[in-house]
């Protein structure tokens, strides 16, 4: 039996600037629902009152882990003092609310590009970085998981075997792979090798549909998906991050410019379910 936690990231419920507010309504909505965990998108602001959210997930009995999206002027490649203080704020971050992971991408900034592929020089930056967040994180008890995002969104992490490259020239053992179906559908040849060539380096997974909405109505081969985790006995988290247009201000944010077909209730219930029913087979 797998031992996977499942989860919802509070864009489940709300859009990714976190607040006071919103935050203790995520968790909430996170915990009555049945999830083991909330993912945290971390604002790269870092006003992120910690000690409170500790003490609402200690109330509502939910686990936690942090992401960070690296912005545009926190590209490592262009910026990379920048971006080595934003991720060790964030490390401090997930460190003060006692849980142990921080994923999300952080190998560039979402949106900056050259106009060229990645190069030899680049990827000594990124490794650089990774190398000196890693020991930073290492005393702090925390491991970090990368996400290779689409080709729309970044030119520096595409695919899970382009994580791994750069993870092997750190040479450090305590960062993984985060993986997102939304992204593979994309950049992978298929749902089953990358899960594969990750292995034991696989410790956080987006779950969600190609089209961002339930899980099992758009071309996601979940069968493949299912297979491949069983086959490494997969240890780590399955999130959901599945949006949906009744949240307000929620397409402006993600780009979800065509009306969701569902509430955001019925997503987390119904993908909760499928998730449940595939693990138990």
């Amino acid at each position: 039996m797998m031992n996977i936690k499942l989860g919802a990231s509070l864009l489940s419920w709300i859009t990714p600037l976190w607040n006071a507010e919103s935050g203790k309504y995520a968790i909430e909505k996170t915990a009555d629902n049945g999830f083991d965990l909330i993912e945290i998108l971390l604002p790269n602001s870092m006003e992120f009152d910690a000690a409170t959210v500790k003490k609402q997930l200690k109330e509502n009995h939910l686990e936690a882990i942090c992401s960070l999206n690296l912005p545009k002027d926190a590209h490592i490649a262009f910026y990379p003092d920048a971006a080595e203080k934003l991720i060790k704020k964030a490390i401090d971050k997930v460190h003060e609310l006692e849980t142990n992971l921080l994923a999300g991408v952080l190998h560039g900034g979402i949106g900056a590009f050259t106009g060229k592929p990645l190069t030899e020089n680049e990827k000594e930056i990124i490794a650089e970085v990774w190398c000196n967040v890693a020991d930073y994180a290492r005393v702090k008890n925390v491991d970090i998981a990368i996400e290779p995002i689409n080709r729309y969104e970044s030119y520096v992490c595409n695919t899970a075997e382009n994580v791994l490259e750069l993870i092997k020239k750190t040479g450090k053992n305590n960062l993984f792979v985060h993986l997102d179906t939304f992204h593979m559908n994309i950049e992978e040849n298929n749902f089953y090798d990358p899960i594969i060539k990750s292995g034991k380096m696989l410790k956080h997974i987006h779950v969600t549909e190609s089209h961002r909405g339930m899980l099992g109505e758009g071309n996601v081969n979940w069968e493949a998906f299912f297979s491949a985790l069983k086959a490494i006995n997969f240890e780590g988290n399955l999130v959901l991050e599945n949006f949906s247009s009744s949240v307000p201000g929620m397409q402006e944010k993600v780009s979800l410019w065509q009306q969701s077909p569902y509430n955001a209730q019925e997503l987390a219930e119904r993908s909760l379910a499928f998730l449940k029913k595939h693990i138990e087979k």
